[in-house]
């Protein structure tokens, strides 16, 4: 088993202690066995997650559609594997006019949004929707994302069309793979870290991606979600 000698993105986030190194730092596995068993592993997993929380999707639905009238769903196009475009599912945490609301933005917000295109204090998020963004529970549909194979359970997180630009010629390597549900960066920086950092991040699990590597993933990211923290 390789060390990494170099600094990662897990010395970045303190991660790359002595208990840590040999579960991040293994050496790449990109042979077609390994891609087969993740594929054939997401398609289990995801149906199975679809099948034990469906009860879930309809209480939130009922939440949603009861705090603000309107779709349960949102649909929004992402980048996905080999820089295609793919629609990505999420349960609706905005309000129905939130493009509206985007133009009323003050100059600030503008400014944040501009550079991360998120908003820490978003004034389009409902009621039901700062629940479920803080569970991660908006990211549940993307299980059927990962069924209809748009996406696997853990790759690098698929930029948003705008965001083609911010990636630039990092964008082919880290879209070389199907993007993930969680990922590298979704567990270890999450939104406390700037583009550079998370582009590294997320190229380091394409160097680095192993089925060992995605089970520790998995697990950290139900181990972050439980936390309050959120991974997804």
């Amino acid at each position: 088993m390789e060390q990494v000698v170099q600094k990662s993105p897990a010395d970045v986030c303190g991660l790359a202690d002595a208990g840590n190194i040999s579960l991040y730092a293994v050496i790449p596995n990109k042979k077609r066995g390994y891609r087969f068993i993740k594929r054939a592993f997401d398609i289990v997993a995801s149906l199975c997650g679809i099948l034990v929380l469906s009860p879930l999707f309809l209480i939130v639905a009922v939440a949603i559609f009861m705090d603000d009238p309107g779709p349960v769903l949102f649909f929004q196009d992402r980048i996905g594997r080999e820089e295609g475009k793919f629609r990505l599912w999420k349960f609706r945490s905005m309000v129905i006019n939130a493009e509206e609301k985007l133009s009323q933005l003050s100059d600030d917000e503008r400014a944040e949004f501009a550079k991360d295109f998120k908003l820490k204090r978003d004034p389009r998020i409902t009621r039901v929707g700062h629940f479920i963004r803080q569970t991660s529970v908006d990211e549940l549909p993307q299980l059927f994302n990962v069924l209809r194979g748009d996406m696997s359970l853990v790759g690098p997180r698929p930029p948003l069309l705008e965001e083609r630009e911010a990636y630039g010629q990092h964008l082919k390597k880290v879209m070389s793979v199907r993007p993930g549900l969680t990922g590298y960066w979704q567990v270890h920086g999450r939104n406390n870290t700037d583009y550079a950092e998370r582009i590294e991040m997320q190229e380091y699990y394409i160097d680095h991606q192993s089925l060992l590597l995605d089970i520790q993933i998995l697990f950290e990211t139900v181990k972050a979600v439980s936390s309050g923290t959120g991974a997804m």
